[in-house]
């Protein structure tokens, strides 16, 4: 079972943006190797929910990281690259199968204990954005609500999540393009729903969901997801 973190974290104002305070407490503690944790896509009403654990190098770690949702698209891309060259990165889609077959919860806890685990350089502590620390990994871990906020490792984690998950997105769009996925990356916008409505569920739609369940036929309006291999659970980066 997932375990709840007991500090209260939002007696805390947060900083105007994230530091490394997080991370050199832990330093000075022995802990050498800390990955931040964060997932983006528990929201949306089609396509995976993704899941990144990022080491920072203390050395290197690039200007300007802060939770993605207030970064511009061109910002994001461009930390992406940055983190990429500089940290160890790893990164796990959980299908919308699994999303459906268990819940969105378990399957972010998955997502996120499974990259964790992915990561090219053993993590001493994981530090994790929201109010749970996935089960089954292999160390100790805390979770900070607002982390992405508050953490310089768990920014770059929700950096990497959104544009890998934009970018998965962004393919969906060329197998299924009447849905407008390129632009609503999955969320129940207007546009969306009206394609939804009007198109029935593809199989990227979360069946769990109830405004997917809402419109859902016997009829499939959109097809078989062939080629779409993008969204098996796997490995995106380790």
């Amino acid at each position: 079972m997932a375990r709840r973190t007991t500090e209260s974290q939002l007696l805390f104002e947060l900083p105007p943006v994230p530091t490394d305070a997080i991370e050199r407490r832990l330093r000075r503690a022995g802990h050498k190797a800390i990955a931040g944790v964060d997932e983006v896509g528990r929201g949306p009403l089609a396509g995976p929910v993704v899941a990144a654990a990022v080491i920072l190098d203390p050395k290197k770690i690039p200007d300007g990281l802060n939770d993605s949702k207030k970064l511009s698209a061109a910002a994001r891309e461009a930390l992406f690259e940055q983190i990429m060259a500089s940290a160890h990165v790893s990164v796990v889609a959980a299908s919308v199968l699994r999303i459906d077959t268990t819940n969105i919860r378990q399957a972010t806890l998955w997502a996120m204990a499974r990259a964790v685990n992915g990561l090219p350089h053993v993590a001493d502590h994981v530090i994790v954005d929201g109010i749970d620390v996935p089960p089954g990994l292999g160390c100790r871990g805390e979770a900070f609500v607002k982390g992405d906020g508050r953490s310089v490792s768990i920014a770059a984690a929700s950096i990497v999540a959104k544009v890998t998950r934009d970018r998965m997105m962004v393919r969906a769009a060329l197998h299924y393009p009447d849905y407008g996925f390129e632009r609503h990356v999955g969320y129940g916008t207007a546009v969306h729903m009206a394609a939804l409505t009007s198109l029935g569920a593809c199989p990227l739609h979360r069946t769990s969901f109830a405004p997917v369940r809402a419109v859902l036929t016997n009829e499939n309006a959109a097809g078989r997801a062939d080629g779409v291999e993008c969204f098996d659970e796997e490995f995106l980066v380790s």
